[in-house]
């Protein structure tokens, strides 16, 4: 018996977008393509959210990077995508930057993924903001004198 090979298809609209054409249909075209076990790469100017919550809804698991210039790069799968964990060392930031940083990061992160936040203070309004959002933080004094949270997303 034959086993099929996992596609990883690649879509980059940021041109399309940039001259003024929809890539909304090239899209969910290329989405309908896609075998149970493929991949899709997405490449656009922007963080496509309304198209995340769509193909969410759908089924898809999706983790987002942030590309250099203000593109982003978006992989959907049909398995969920294992992030163990992301650091961030937000020492050397004057307050309120390191909460700022942090909170972007935490909203980029998979689902079940863990942010390991290096900060100068114990930052607690950062963990009040995360409680409001729902999110577990664990936040360690470290022998240096800076903190470490651990942010888990459920």
């Amino acid at each position: 018996m034959a086993t099929m090979s996992r596609q990883f298809i690649r879509l980059d609209v940021r041109e399309d977008i940039r001259a003024g054409r929809e890539p909304f249909g090239k899209i969910m075209d290329a989405v309908s393509r896609l075998r149970p076990d493929d991949d899709l790469q997405l490449i656009a100017p922007f963080e496509p959210k309304p198209l995340i919550g769509l193909l969410n809804g759908q089924g898809f698991h999706h983790q987002v990077k942030d590309l250099s210039g203000g593109d982003f790069e978006v992989h959907f799968s049909r398995e969920p995508l294992v992030v163990d964990a992301v650091d961030l060392d937000a020492r050397g930031l004057e307050p309120p930057e390191p909460m700022v940083r942090i909170l972007e990061a935490v909203e980029k992160l998979p689902r079940q993924a863990t942010l390991r936040a290096r900060t100068n203070l114990r930052p607690l309004h950062l963990l009040a903001r995360l409680k409001e959002r729902g999110m577990s933080a664990d936040c360690t004094p470290k022998p240096d004198g800076s903190f470490l949270t651990v942010i888990r997303r459920g």
